[in-house]
């Protein structure tokens, strides 16, 4: 996608929330190529919708001829950030977040460019804060954070407002604040590009440059993604919507857009797809059910790529279409023994998974929410058995589960 107006593409798209100087990062992006950054600390093993923004704007500033480097934090997930949480995170071992690290650097590379013209320079912040020695590190950076001024600091409120924020976590924001310092100074890197939920820690960072080197560096937040209600998008029953297919199937993924509020398609649309905002007004004004459709397309298709986009839309037309069934179809494997002499239909749906415990099995089924074969289930005393290679277990009107007995 070739973009000349940068400035005005990131903001008719909804991809800029804030900046501490708007004008001059209309100047950064609209200009000469500068070098930016995105950080992410390695505290799972995988990318979750959630990075999907920053990872996306990302790449577009390196269409525009901007250089990119994105920070992985192995040394910032051995702290944990303390932003918006009301308890402290699990610390992680050192091989955790290294193991962490590599996956993260590897599901980055489906959204930004790593090779080619113009590519990301991927690195690690532990590289320079491992043989940075406690004292020194508090002497050349310490002494410009202002206690008073960083507990007010949203980053550290909710932590401080229930008790518990700790000495280890006031040392986020100093750290992450001297990964901008030393990026600018090593990269002449002069623009930060995160989540909003990172705002705080971020501007930490133009304030150090300021303090101890007279310079001007800007932030660019991209927006958290909240629904039209204000929730957090991408959680599932099953946690967080993953873009590892492992943890997030590509049809639940597929099937967690279609399903989204009807309000909400036009924005997904001007984030997670190249529609011009001309094709995308149109499709929005017409039958919404095509549009979210497309729109779930096109965010699967970014993932995953177009031909597991195109299976899982296959997938949900066979299920949905009266069929009931699909040989791409989310499954799972049950030995036949338990089913031969009969199971009880609470333990049934807790052992495949389709519910996290027995008590929610039993409200399902009083309400009419499961159903195996499109009988449903009445009687949470029932004892379950079939003849059959395999059936299908429903939970409500979108949870499709096949059960192979083997």
């Amino acid at each position: 996608m070739k973009i000349n107006n940068l400035y005005e593409f990131l903001k008719e798209r909804g991809l800029i929330y804030q900046t501490t100087d708007e004008e001059k990062l209309k100047e950064l992006l609209n200009g000469k190529p500068i070098t930016f950054y995105l950080g992410i600390d390695p505290t799972a093993d995988a990318i979750h919708l959630g990075h999907l923004c920053s990872l996306r704007t990302f790449r577009f500033l390196q269409e525009a001829g901007h250089k990119g480097i994105l920070v992985i934090g192995g040394a910032t997930a051995m702290i944990g950030d303390p932003s918006g949480r009301t308890d402290m995170r699990n610390m992680l071992e050192r091989e955790k977040v290294n193991k962490n690290l590599e996956e993260i650097k590897r599901f980055s590379q489906k959204f930004i460019k790593t090779d080619g013209d113009n590519p990301a320079l991927i690195l690690n912040n532990n590289d320079w804060m491992k043989n940075y020695s406690y004292v020194d590190f508090l002497r050349d950076v310490g002494t410009y954070f202002n206690v008073n001024v960083m507990l007010s600091a949203e980053a550290y409120k909710k932590r401080l407002d229930n008790g518990g924020l700790t000495f280890l976590e006031m040392g986020y924001m100093p750290i992450q604040a001297f990964d901008f310092e030393h990026l600018f100074k090593t990269y002449g890197c002069v623009l930060e590009v995160g989540g909003s939920d990172q705002w705080g820690n971020m501007v930490a960072g133009t304030q150090l440059i300021r303090r101890k080197w007279d310079k001007s560096a800007t932030v660019m937040t991209t927006p958290l993604l909240l629904n039209s209600r204000g929730e957090k998008m991408g959680k599932t029953s099953g946690g967080a919507l993953w873009v590892d297919d492992s943890k997030t199937s590509v049809y639940d993924f597929y099937q967690y857009f279609i399903n989204v509020d009807d309000k909400d398609v036009e924005t997904l649309l001007r984030w997670f797809s190249d529609l011009s905002m001309a094709e995308i007004k149109e499709l929005c004004s017409g039958d919404i059910r095509v549009a979210k459709k497309k729109m779930a397309f096109c965010v699967t298709a970014l993932v995953h790529g177009e031909d597991k986009a195109r299976e899982a839309e296959k997938t949900a037309e066979e299920i949905f279409s009266g069929a009931g069934s699909s040989e791409n179809m989310n499954s799972v494997k049950l030995d036949k023994a338990l089913i031969k002499n009969g199971i009880g239909v609470l333990d049934l749906m807790t052992k495949i998974g389709i519910t996290s415990s027995n008590g929610e099995a039993r409200r399902l089924i009083a309400q009419g929410g499961l159903s195996i074969d499109d009988r449903k289930l009445d009687d949470p005393n029932e004892v379950f058995t079939t003849s059959a290679d395999s059936f299908v277990v429903k939970k409500g009107k979108k949870v499709h589960l096949r059960v192979d007995l083997a």
